[in-house]
């Protein structure tokens, strides 16, 4: 009787946080299910008292090869396939290093973990102007090259067009281009993922048995077989975590395309909606979506649910096969 009156009072102590998460969490998700299969829905119609029906013409309209979500689902898997890898691999080399050092460890962490509490929209702006051209246009030329291709050019390289419009001047013209565009992309991605995946994997070097690393040496057993046979096996679930969490995250990308190009999702002055130029991400056309109809918007999101969810069990299946507890 005792333990069942105990019972009743962690309920009512949880009430609340359940009451929240419902209306916040469990009834949205549902909600956008419903809208995805009613056909062209407005709520303020539905409030209203218009009737919609059900259908799969919010699919079917999101599939067309002309409304963009092809040309956002393809930046988006490019991005994810690109940056989860390299941020995955530089973040193992940096927490390794950083495990090894003793002298100023706490201050170095320090500094790699600034970038995972500063604004993204922030950094991203940071981002733009250092690889932006500032002033220039028909036959002026640029009254700065901005930071990054100021140092190009100092090693006698030819400056590039990161992210700017077409900049033609007197002797030259830098046109946009679609890899300069990537590039800035993948590096600003790849640089703001690092701090929570260091984090994550020092943490579990702090936690290997250093008897194994004393037996290899004993041993006399090179650094890279050490690397490669112990500290990668015994770090395996926990390169698994930030591999998955990468690819989740790298799907849900958007704020690195707007504090670099703006809410424009591309160069400013190129033409977004030609593929070359348009830089949008799957989570860019769900928002976008919403000015024309929030059932549309529905059916981008639930489309961009199954495909994260059919990542994650993929990402899952090869983890039991190759992680090591």
């Amino acid at each position: 009787m005792e333990k069942r009156k105990n019972q009743w009072k962690a309920w009512i102590y949880l009430l609340p946080a359940l009451v929240i998460l419902l209306i916040f969490t469990v009834w949205p998700i549902i909600n956008t299910v419903r809208m995805a299969f009613l056909e062209d829905y407005n709520a303020l119609a539905e409030v209203g008292g218009t009737v919609f029906h059900f259908g799969f013409g919010n699919f079917t309209r999101v599939f067309n090869p002309y409304g963009g979500f092809l040309i956002a689902l393809v930046n988006t898997v490019l991005l994810t396939v690109i940056t989860v890898p390299i941020s995955t691999m530089l973040a193992l080399l940096i927490a390794v290093a950083l495990n090894s050092i003793k002298p100023l460890r706490k201050i170095y962490q320090t500094i790699f973990f600034l970038p995972y509490v500063t604004n993204s929209i922030a950094i991203g702006m940071v981002f733009s102007a250092m690889f932006s051209i500032i002033g220039g246009g028909q036959g002026v030329r640029p009254d700065s090259w901005g930071l990054i291709n100021s140092i190009i050019r100092a090693f006698g390289g030819d400056p590039i067009n990161w992210v700017n419009s077409t900049i033609n001047w007197g002797d030259g013209i830098l046109a946009r281009s679609r890899f300069a565009n990537m590039c800035v992309l993948v590096i600003y991605i790849v640089w703001n993922a690092l701090p929570f995946k260091i984090l994550v994997l020092l943490g579990g070097l702090q936690n290997v048995n250093k008897q194994y690393y004393d037996a290899a040496r004993v041993d006399g057993t090179s650094r890279a077989r050490i690397f490669w046979r112990i500290t990668v096996p015994l770090l395996s679930p926990m390169i698994a975590y930030v591999v998955i969490t990468g690819f989740i995250g790298g799907f849900k990308e958007y704020t690195s395309v707007v504090g670099i190009f703006t809410d424009k999702m591309g160069p400013v002055g190129a033409n977004i909606y030609t593929p070359k130029d348009n830089l949008n991400t799957m989570v860019g056309y769900i928002y976008q979506s919403l000015a024309a109809s929030e059932g549309y918007a529905s059916a981008a999101a639930l489309i961009l649910f199954v495909i994260i969810f059919a990542v994650t069990m993929v990402n899952m299946y090869v983890s039991k096969k190759r992680v090591h507890y």
